[in-house]
């Protein structure tokens, strides 16, 4: 890559200076009913307008609106009043708990059961009307029959039909026009109308219709809710890591405790074992080992002592510590996180955006055909009965359902083969931007290797040593001295636990015998001198009398590991491995895997950099990590992916998570995204040439409103069809378009 590595290894950009930042409070509001690209130019528009607010993202696919705001001239009160006054409801997201989607997925369930009931038995009692034998029935038996399917579908529909009368009044009562209003308008004026010529005793009724498309309508509008329900704020997430209390010690000797937010540099913390730390600083007294896998990904805690820096979110495992506060609240790096990870969740999806400016389009298009039709009908001198049909006809016809259906139906097929998998796809718009990536960055450790130290299988070790030494590693939580105790078991060497262990934090543990003091730990610490680097070893274990043992552990690349990259090299992909781990480690696993781009020792921001730098040469970049410290990154790039052993808030940001020891998933996921996209497009194209071919007969009056529903489900069956062709088809990887091999 142009000027991008040296010697191999990525050279990340420095970080620029941050300059200050003024007063001001960042905000998220849920919105439930965003439905289109109208509704976040509506909001966007609204809070551009209210004074005191800065800055105000709307997010599609989250429903919710991130605003910036001066707190000295509004408040977070007077923001949901001016979205109110927009015609949407909005509430503060507290905590990162966000109940809205999963209380609307309940509310559907029932109404999509209703209106698939009412549909169903309407269509019975209408395919006897409109059989072949229709013309053995008579009059009385039709209208008999009418009179059933209005007394099925007058209640079906006004209670299933409900998200979309609701959505359409909030719209039209802030003079304003949404996807929901042509849907509540055909299905409202085609009831009505059935109903009236229900009393005439006439043949033309569409119940069926109308109950056919809330039952169609209501099952893509589940489907999008239920991937709603389980997308989390990945920045709301980490910030649950912040130390919500702090132990100070005043400079009288007192000790008390205070809310984190009201710490100051240059007070005294006490961070007792086990405890989180509440605010970056320094440590002044105390040896410790420190959870750092936030800063550096890497699962091995890292010892501590005077002077070490220590950052707020981090977890003290050994012993306690008094560290000096340097930076609080805001300025620490957990908060910095937070926000790198709340800018790279407000830019998504190039596709998305250009889907939104065409909805904003529809649905004032479709009530300006609709209208049309029903003057130009009128203008030629027919009455408002067949000049209404023919408008509810229009309406009818063009409602997106083949168009709403296109995506989440090959979303659904896409998800329920990739589930099968052992992939969860998080992400409404994962798949899209899976599919347009060209170069994938990978995380070592977790995510190339299983993040779990294990002990080299090449060291011959005699079994009463390994006893020997596994009887004193099980009474430490120390990873290390775990992979000990399960190498012992696992080559099924019994061996009795100890008593009388001691642990010396960042050292190791030590027992008293009668022979004299056994010892497992560093090489220090055991007293060994290692001369020759080929001889060091991770852990040592010495007794009197008889030379010490030196075990290796290593950290195993997933068995599938080296495949995968082969493939994804094969297919075009540009491999690049960016790790918070040992430069060493790090260039050893790039060895063993055949990739040239890496670089170890890589903090959160370098990682931010490099997919920023990445993004300038023209490339698409697909993040895949599991750390902590991976978070902003995978929050950051065209998409992501972490395994389910990962962090919490990494799987939180990631829009798809792979579960198992297996890396294929990747290549699997991809193969799928890059299908999906295919068969999107196809069915966009179903759905273009449906509307190409009925919307102008419809005008014409050449369809009933009764076709027009067949028509529009038919155009609905055809793409959920091609869709579901996904489940089983078998896929290969293709190149990645104009890559170089």
């Amino acid at each position: 890559m142009e000027g991008a590595v040296t010697e191999a290894r990525i050279a990340a950009p420095a970080a620029d200076t941050a300059a200050p930042v003024p007063a001001r409070e960042t905000h998220i509001f849920t919105a439930p009913e965003i439905m289109c690209g109208g509704c976040l130019k509506t909001i966007e528009s609204t809070l551009a307008d209210t004074p005191g607010v800065l800055n105000a993202r709307a997010n599609l696919s989250a429903r919710r609106v991130t605003v910036t705001l001066d707190p000295a001239i509004t408040s977070p009160e007077l923001v949901i009043a001016a979205i109110k006054g927009a015609g949407f409801s909005a509430a503060p997201l507290i905590d990162g708990r966000d109940e809205v989607h999963a209380a609307r997925v309940s509310e559907l369930m029932p109404r999509v059961g209703v209106a698939g009931f009412a549909a169903a038995n309407i269509m019975l009692l209408s395919v006897s009307v409109w059989s072949g034998h229709a013309s053995d029935m008579d009059d009385s038996m039709k209208t008999l029959f009418h009179w059933i399917s209005a007394l099925i579908a007058l209640p079906a529909i006004a209670y299933a039909g409900q998200p979309f009368f609701k959505s359409a009044y909030a719209a039209l009562s802030a003079r304003r026009l949404n996807m929901d209003v042509p849907i509540s308008l055909g299905i409202t004026l085609a009831t009505a109308m059935s109903f009236a010529q229900t009393m005439r005793g006439t043949d033309h009724v569409y119940f069926d219709a109308a109950a056919m498309l809330v039952f169609f309508l209501l099952i893509g509008r589940l489907l999008d809710e239920s991937m709603r329900a389980r997308t989390r704020s990945a920045a709301e997430n980490l910030m649950s890591l912040k130390a919500l209390t702090a132990t100070i010690l005043d400079k009288d000797g007192s000790v008390r405790q205070i809310p984190s937010r009201n710490l100051e540099p240059g007070m005294t913390m006490i961070i007792a074992a086990g405890e989180r730390i509440a605010a970056d600083g320094i440590v002044i007294d105390g040896t410790s080992e420190i959870d750092e896998s936030l800063i550096t990904g890497e699962t091995l805690p890292k010892v501590v002592s005077r002077g070490t820096r220590v950052h707020a979110g981090t977890l003290n495992a050994a012993s306690p510590l008094r560290v000096e506060t340097t930076a609080t609240e805001d300025n620490t790096l957990l908060a910095e996180l937070s926000r790198l990870m709340l800018a790279g969740e407000q830019t998504r999806g190039r596709y998305v955006r250009l889907a939104d400016r065409a909805a904003r389009l529809y649905a004032p298009a479709v009530h300006l055909l609709g209208l049309s039709t029903l003057i130009g009908w009128l203008v030629t001198g027919h009455g408002w009965e067949i000049a209404l049909t023919n408008a509810i006809a229009v309406l009818i016809i063009t409602c997106p359902c083949a168009l709403a259906l296109a995506v989440p139906a090959v979303q659904v097929a896409a998800i329920s083969r990739l589930f099968g998998q052992g992939v969860l796809v998080k992400a409404a718009d994962g798949l899209e931007r899976l599919s347009e990536v060209d170069t994938i960055v990978f995380d070592k450790t977790g995510t190339l290797s299983l993040g779990e130290p294990s002990l080299a299988l090449d060291q011959p070790i005699d079994a009463d040593v390994l006893a020997r030494a596994a009887g004193l590693a099980v009474m430490s939580r120390h990873p290390y001295a775990q992979a000990m105790v399960r190498a012992a078991r696992g080559r099924g060497i019994a061996f009795e636990p100890q008593l009388g262990v001691a642990e010396s934090p960042g050292s190791g543990l030590s027992m008293a015998t009668p022979e004299g003091e056994e010892r497992l730990g560093s090489a220090l610490f055991t007293g060994v001198t290692v001369t020759d680097p080929r001889q060091a070893a991770s852990l040592w274990y010495a007794r009197p009398g008889r030379a010490a043992i030196g075990f290796r552990f290593e950290d195993r690349l997933r068995s599938d590991a080296p495949d995968t990259i082969a493939a994804l090299q094969a297919a075009g992909y540009q491999i690049e491995i960016l790790s918070g781990d040992r430069p060493d480690a790090v260039a050893d696993a790039a060895t063993a895997l055949g990739v040239a781009l890496f670089k170890g020792g890589v903090r959160p921001d370098e990682k931010l950099a490099r997919l920023a730098a990445l993004k300038q040469q023209g490339r698409i970049a697909l993040m895949v990590g599991d750390g902590l410290n991976d978070a902003p990154a995978l929050a950051a790039g065209h998409a992501s992916m972490s395994p389910s052993a990962a962090a919490d808030i990494s799987q939180n940001a990631a829009d798809a998570v792979f579960q198992g020891e297996k890396l294929g998933a990747v290549v699997e996921t991809l193969k799928v995204a890059r299908r999906a996209h295919r068969m999107a497009l196809e069915n966009f194209g179903i759905a273009i040439l449906y509307n190409i071919a009925f919307v102008p007969m419809a005008v014409m009056g050449y369809v009933t409103p009764l076709l027009a529903a067949i028509a529009m489900s038919t155009s609905s069956i055809l793409v959920t069809g091609n869709a579901l062709r996904l489940r089983s088809m078998k896929l290969k990887l293709d190149r990645v378009a104009g890559k170089q091999e």
